[in-house]
């Protein structure tokens, strides 16, 4: 997909999704001696994903697995729409687009792995992180240059601000 194709495509996003785990983490679990998990998110994606609240545009996180470090940075973020323990990723994203009145045309969807290809297929600019499993990669509109986990989201929001900004002006 052509540049130009990206970013009309961005300028319409009222909805970015994100997965978690290879996303805004690098795909590692790490449990400690009492079987408690612990995350490493990156400041630059949580900064990005303010900003893009901030100019209107609604954000979500769907993620296959539960997880409460993931539930303590989404409420830190002020992230409304978290669903963890998600094993029909699809119907979760059906069940959010009708609840907020949008149309699939209008979602940003990101992910890494094999689950995330049927929401990236339905969304209207599907991404995947650098570091994609390479069906996702091959699948989706446009990659990332940053690995999950090291400002991809950053990224991503970052694209979507400037090309909704580069259409008001």
């Amino acid at each position: 997909m052509t540049k130009k194709a990206i970013w009309q495509r961005a300028a319409n996003i009222k909805l970015l999704v994100l997965d978690v785990d290879g996303v805004l983490t690098d795909g590692r679990l790490f449990f400690d001696a009492e079987g408690r998990e612990q995350k490493v998110f990156h400041a630059r994606d949580g900064y990005g994903m303010r900003a893009l609240m901030r100019h209107g545009m609604e954000l979500a996180i769907i993620s296959g697995r539960k997880s409460r470090p993931v539930e303590a940075r989404m409420k830190e973020l002020d992230v409304a729409y978290v669903y963890l323990g998600q094993s029909d990723k699809i119907n979760a994203l059906n069940t959010l687009i009708k609840k907020l009145g949008i149309k699939l045309q209008q979602v940003a969807y990101v992910g890494d792995d094999i689950p995330d290809l049927e929401c990236m297929q339905a969304a209207g600019l599907s991404i995947a992180v650098q570091d994609a499993h390479q069906t996702v990669r091959k699948q989706a509109d446009w990659l990332t240059t940053a690995p999950g986990g090291s400002g991809a989201v950053r990224e991503v929001c970052d694209l979507l601000i400037d090309a909704q900004q580069a259409v008001q002006t």
